[in-house]
């Protein structure tokens, strides 16, 4: 089993923990192979993604959070945002959950490949809402009193290019 009674009943060993490599330090070797597992397919689904610590929880974002996970006592939380539990209901529901996240067991198997579709999900939501901007950024610029809509947009856009 991956569980370990030696830990403590809080959300994360090192609540300071600044980066992932940080974070997953904090817990027994049993819970770092299987938080390594996943950030290693989250990294292989989505390779540009930029990992960063939100909400004391593991992330990735791109133009917005992708996916957070993080260690419990005896589960592994993901947080794939509630489109991403509704497209993967039927599939999900062995779990316990709710309506943004799942938590897998750590006595059982970590549905590795599920957690890598929901992580493509997840980019093509992404994808989409870029090109929401860009289509909105051409609506707006026709009508002058959207002016500071624009101005936003526009800084989104570039901020993406970077």
């Amino acid at each position: 089993s991956q569980l370990d009674s030696s830990r403590g009943n809080g959300v994360q060993a090192n609540p300071t923990a600044k980066t992932i490599d940080e974070y997953i330090a904090g817990f027994p070797n049993g819970v770092q192979e299987v938080l390594q597992k996943i950030r290693a397919t989250i990294r292989e689904a989505a390779p540009q993604a930029k990992e960063a610590i939100k909400y004391r929880m593991l992330t990735f974002t791109l133009k917005g959070n992708l996916v957070h996970f993080a260690a419990f006592k005896r589960h592994i939380g993901f947080y794939p945002t509630p489109s991403g539990i509704d497209a993967f209901k039927k599939e999900l529901s062995a779990y316990k959950g709710a309506k943004g996240s799942v938590q897998f067991p750590l006595e059982q198997p970590i549905p590795y490949d599920l957690l890598r579709r929901i992580v493509e999900y997840r980019l093509e939501e992404d994808k989409r809402k870029k090109w929401r901007l860009a289509r909105d950024y051409e609506l707006l610029e026709s009508r002058t009193e959207n002016l500071v809509y624009i101005a936003m947009i526009r800084l989104m856009l570039i901020l993406d290019a970077v």
